[in-house]
């Protein structure tokens, strides 16, 4: 399996498009904690305070008579899986199971982006841990144990009344006083403190709004308390809402699986999402502001989600009015990957029906459903704008797969995989080979969208992306300058146009009473 994933990830590699050319995160609260991206450092275990025996003391403790009335039963189930592959932990993920890599349990020494079980081989998947109801059927098929039976008083039906006379949240306080957890709890004696988490996460772009922080948006925030968690989506200005109500201090994380259908990055091993601690904060929530002084791996992943979110959104019909990436796209961050590129993988190219496909056998699916679409380098760059024009280049291209399709992908990626074979150094090639016109084409287009977002975005004249190439995107900008819109020369980009003359036929086809305008530019660069 190994073998097989570096060797895809290698032709992946191949496939590159060679292109030219506030303080670290804010807290509102008083922290002394540092927050670290590597590898979660645990210390002692503790006593899980929402186990069912525990919140059954903690009853007995504030409300003696009505507790021997009442019969704690648990409303969920401390679980973890050894996934034995990546086809088990994919049918947890469709199970809808929230899958962790580090118990919750435990005293977390230094904060981190991931864990891996010192028992666990390094390479190979390690324990995932979740809390599940108790009524989840538990795939047989899958190593698991049960760690707990909980009791979390928001999934029982029978605490919403409001007649019970029992005040839950100060029963879960209290559970926090009796398991020696009293340390993790909000100041105050009473419940009455217990808060959903709430607050805003921001980024600057020094360019853009004079570098005042915006919202980093549709990203995921995730929080929890040993095994109670609660998830919201932020809003496109960056502010979010958890629906649950804490008692305690909570490890917050953002998970860079977005509200508009796309997710960024790996965690580790499989996890098809990368994951940045933002270390403990109080239970009403935190506000995080990331510059380009903080950590660079949450920025590098903030400012492409933030790209692919807003390109997204412009390829409304109001807008851009161009074809939608495909849903479920996925994106990789490379910082030391000076080149970018679109292989579309997650979605079928070089899998479906190519020869790599072939090789793959029955692992072909699977690599499919794992690895990425687009592949982001940033050669070390901590440069919003930077990374912004590279994200919605490679965006463009995605638009252009979703009107093209795979066969016609399969052939721009065979090209460029010779190209670079043949060269050492680019997939572009000279423009000789069989097969250069499908590079041709999309690099027109890529490049040329590209200029115009970033002109969009940046104001100024629009930069020259990609013209000293032996491919023209200047003809798409000389087309633009006399009234063919975006979208129209987007129309023309489908899976019959395959070289120059091909594209030039096909939008005086489209738009014959701009023939003029249009063998002009063309024949120019003839």
């Amino acid at each position: 399996m190994k073998t097989k994933l570096l060797t895809l990830l290698s032709l992946a590699a191949l496939l590159s498009c060679s292109r030219g050319g506030v303080d670290s995160p804010e807290y509102p609260h008083d922290t002394s904690e540092t927050v670290h991206h590597d590898m979660i450092v645990l210390g002692e275990q503790l006593e899980d305070p929402y186990s069912v025996e525990n919140v059954t003391k903690a009853l007995s403790s504030l409300y003696p008579t009505k507790a021997a009335r009442l019969d704690i039963a648990a409303t969920d189930l401390y679980v973890r899986f050894l996934p034995e592959d990546e086809h088990q932990y994919r049918m947890l993920e469709e199970l809808g199971v929230n899958l962790v890599d580090h118990p919750l349990d435990y005293r977390i020494v230094r904060e981190g982006d991931y864990y891996h079980d010192p028992e666990i081989e390094e390479g190979e998947i390690t324990w995932q841990y979740a809390v599940v109801s108790r009524d989840f059927a538990i795939p047989s098929t899958i190593t698991h144990e049960i760690l707990d039976e909980c009791y979390i008083s928001e999934h029982d039906i029978s605490t919403r009344s409001s007649d019970s006379g029992i005040d839950w949240d100060e029963v879960e306080r209290e559970a926090y006083r009796l398991t020696g957890n009293a340390d993790m709890l909000l100041p105050g004696t009473r419940a009455a403190t217990a808060s959903n988490p709430s607050g805003r996460i921001t980024i600057v772009d020094p360019l853009v709004a004079e570098g005042k922080p915006f919202g980093v948006a549709g990203v995921r925030v995730s929080c929890n308390s040993f095994v109670k968690f609660a998830h919201s989506y932020t809003s496109r200005d960056g502010f979010y809402e958890m629906e649950t109500k804490f008692s305690s201090k909570l490890r917050y994380r953002l998970v860079f699986t977005n509200s508009k259908n796309f997710s960024i990055g790996l965690n580790l091993i499989l996890i098809p999402a990368s994951i940045s601690t933002l270390g403990s904060g109080p239970a009403e929530g935190l506000n995080v502001n990331v510059t380009n002084t903080s950590d660079e791996r949450l920025y590098r992943r903030c400012v492409v989600n933030n790209a692919v979110y807003d390109y997204i959104s412009r390829c409304s019909e109001s807008d851009m009015n161009i074809s939608l990436p495909p849903r479920d796209l996925r994106l990789w961050i490379f910082k030391n990957l000076s080149s970018s590129c679109t292989p579309m993988i997650h979605h079928g190219a070089l899998i479906d029906k190519s020869l790599i496909g072939k090789y793959l056998g029955g692992y072909a699916e699977l690599l499919r459903k794992f690895l990425p679409d687009i592949i982001i380098g940033t050669d070390k760059s901590l440069d919003y704008s930077e990374i912004y024009s590279v994200t919605v280049h490679e965006l463009s291209h995605a638009s252009h797969f979703s009107q093209a399709g795979t066969a016609w992908w399969d052939n721009l990626i065979e090209y460029i995989i010779s190209s670079f074979i043949a060269s050492g150094k680019t997939g572009y090639g000279d423009g000789t080979a069989a097969g250069a016109g499908h590079c041709e084409v999309a690099e027109m287009w890529g490049y040329f969208n590209e200029s115009k977002m970033y002109k969009e975005r940046y104001g100024g004249t629009v930069p020259s992306f990609g013209t000293s190439y032996w491919f023209y995107p200047q003809i798409f900008r000389y087309l633009d300058d006399r009234g063919l819109t975006r979208a129209e020369i987007f129309r023309a980009l489908k899976s019959d146009v395959t070289s120059r003359k091909e594209l030039q036929a096909k939008l005086v086809s489209l738009y014959p009473e701009r023939r003029g305008v249009i063998d002009q530019v063309f024949n120019r660069y003839e």
